[in-house]
């Protein structure tokens, strides 16, 4: 019988190594890991990658990516997320549990996780709201489809579910009963392996603030921004559709795919343009773009699909 590292690439078979050592060892491991691994930390000087630079987009200004969020566990007000998840709520220690239809199933502290998957690099994407407001984010992290290749999900797994914290002592929402907690995100696996799909675990290169989603977050550039949940606890590959929380409380309006897509309005307004934060109220307006602008490297992942109905 053929070696894995015969039929795998050798940097994923030398990674996935690494990846179940360190899964054998726990987490407390990290102090061990080699040089060439620990490097791979992220921190202010880690490097853009030039394929998602966007020449000519000006990146939202940090004072509004940081203040202006959707982030319902702490409340549903933009500002309540920066007010609320800062009081003393904490992200370490943190796990984020890898399970399901996989080969390597485990528990890991996001920490690990970016020095096994590194080196962090920095990506420009375009983030557009299902409520018709975008921005231009600088995102640290690395591609999802890293962690997929190491996790290995079996040939059964056909959606990968993303299920963030639930905290109800420490979030005011949780307590509540406006939304199904805790949060759940899903997309099928042919998504979540296109190189657009990403894990962020930093921010303007700096380490993700609470309530942008610390300390580890999903981001779909080509999707309406609910689809990328925060504060992951658990990955999880399955094989039927997942349900979604959105989704579940409006399918008429949430659908699953939530693509961008400004020929499919929202119920109750618009989707043909968006008011860009930061830019001003008047001069801050404009059209939306198929799939968020990502066209190219992601329209055939829905070929031969009715998008008004699989909206």
């Amino acid at each position: 019988m053929l070696p894995d590292s015969a039929i795998t690439p050798e940097e994923h078979y030398l990674r996935r190594r690494e990846f179940l050592r360190v899964f054998g060892l726990g987490v407390a491991a990290s102090a061990f890991l080699p040089l060439s691994i620990r490097a791979a930390e992220t921190g202010p000087n880690h490097s853009l990658n030039s394929a998602y630079k966007l020449d000519g987009v000006k990146l939202t200004p940090e004072e509004f990516v940081t203040s202006y969020n959707n982030f319902y566990e702490w409340g549903f007000g933009k500002d309540q997320p920066k007010e609320e998840a800062n009081h003393g709520w904490r992200t370490q220690p943190w796990n984020i549990e890898i399970g399901g239809l996989c080969a390597n199933a485990s528990k890991i502290d996001p920490e690990q996780l970016k020095q096994l998957l590194g080196p962090i690099e920095q990506r420009n994407y375009r983030h557009r709201c299902v409520e018709a407001w975008s921005m231009v984010i600088p995102w640290d992290g690395f591609a999802l489809k890293k962690l997929i290749d190491l996790a290995q999900p079996t040939s059964g797994a056909r959606f990968v579910k993303f299920i963030s914290f639930l905290d109800p002592a420490n979030c005011p929402a949780q307590r509540k009963n406006e939304l199904p907690w805790p949060y759940t995100e899903a997309l099928t696996l042919a998504e979540a392996s296109n190189e657009l799909a990403f894990l962020a675990t930093g921010l303007y290169g700096k380490p993700l603030r609470n309530q942008n989603g610390a300390p580890i977050r999903l981001v779909v550039p080509w999707k309406y921004g609910f689809k990328s949940a925060k504060s992951l606890v658990k990955i999880e590959f399955v094989a039927e559709q997942p349900t979604t929380t959105w989704n579940e409380m409006a399918p008429s309006e949430y659908g699953f795919y939530a693509n961008v897509n400004p020929n499919v309005d929202h119920p109750r307004w618009s989707q043909k343009s968006e008011r860009v934060i930061g830019a001003g109220f008047f001069s801050g307006k404009q059209p939306t773009l198929m799939f968020n602008g990502y066209e190219k490297q992601v329209a055939h992942l829905y070929a031969g699909m009715d998008l008004r109905k699989n909206f």
